[in-house]
């Protein structure tokens, strides 16, 4: 079993209040979770409108397939015109035994 961890943190600089800032986070943590079958929160920095964490998780058999759900949502995070990728870390945990 791999696990596969990621955090990503955003600045939004166009958000003017958390509504708007809520409205960004939200958009990207659903497109990512339903196209990449991941579960995907917003982890840190909640009360900031202009600043996010991300957090996402999954769990594969296949450690290149894990790495490149990991890839690809490093991709769509870093693409996304509202919001700039400040920091990005992401991990795979593969000993369990």
């Amino acid at each position: 079993m791999i696990v596969g961890v990621a955090t990503a943190e955003l600045h939004i600089p166009h958000a003017r209040n958390l509504k708007e800032k809520r409205r960004v986070v939200k958009s990207l943590l659903d497109r990512i979770s339903n196209r990449h079958r991941v579960s995907a929160a917003e982890v840190e920095f909640q009360d900031l409108h202009q600043r996010s964490q991300l957090g996402f998780a999954l769990v594969n058999s296949d450690r290149g397939r894990a790495i490149a759900t990991l890839d690809a949502i490093h991709r769509a995070v870093a693409d996304r015109d509202e919001a700039l990728l400040t920091e990005w870390q992401s991990d795979l945990i593969e000993d369990f035994g």
